[in-house]
């Protein structure tokens, strides 16, 4: 993974924040890069962005920003504010789900509880856009996107379990199995 811009001259618990960012494993799968950080948002930011290839295509992308507000001028339960999104494209039987704003916001529950992550203020929002083609378009089948942003406030300054959280979210809007779990599709008997 790239270096995540620069922190010299941040406090020590952001740099320290932002050294655990690098901490965990990234899957193979998954291309982890560092993006400009907004800069209006907080006194110190850092951001990543990510694309998740899956059976050779790009089958997700996120982005991950911390947000570090040391004086605590912003409504926020901690100094830090970690902040996802995460985009895929769904198959289409996916898409009409009545249930799938609340199965993409539990792989984010789920993921957040399986890698024990403190937080405070967990909050977001689950969105499904579909795009129809018209006249010269009208041959393009209709697709649909699953787009989840949330945000919280971590209880410590190693993030390495948020990224972690992350990772995992990407994964599953991707369709990947888990990291322990042997894919056998493709195998024959």
């Amino acid at each position: 993974m790239p270096p995540l811009g620069r922190v010299d001259d941040a406090p020590q618990a952001f740099r320290r924040a932002v050294e655990s960012l690098r901490a965990p494993a990234v899957r193979p799968e998954i291309a982890v890069e560092d993006i400009p950080a907004p800069k209006r948002l907080a006194p110190h930011a850092v951001a990543m962005s990510a694309t998740v290839r899956a059976d050779g295509e790009d089958a997700a992308f996120g982005r991950l920003i911390v947000l570090y507000d040391p004086e605590g001028t912003r409504d926020w339960p901690t100094p830090f504010r970690v902040v996802v999104w995460v985009s895929a494209d769904l198959e289409t039987e996916m898409a009409s789900d009545p249930l799938l704003g609340q199965v993409a916001w539990s792989w984010l529950t789920e993921a957040l509880d399986a890698r024990r992550t403190p937080h405070q203020g967990l909050s977001g929002t689950v969105t499904r856009a579909t795009t129809e083609g018209f006249a010269g378009k009208a041959d393009q089948p209709a697709t649909t996107e699953l787009e989840l942003r949330a945000s919280w406030s971590p209880d410590g300054e190693d993030l390495s379990a948020d990224m972690e959280v992350w990772l995992d979210l990407l994964s599953a809007a991707a369709g990947l199995p888990p990291v322990d779990v042997a894919d056998i599709t493709s195998r024959r008997g």
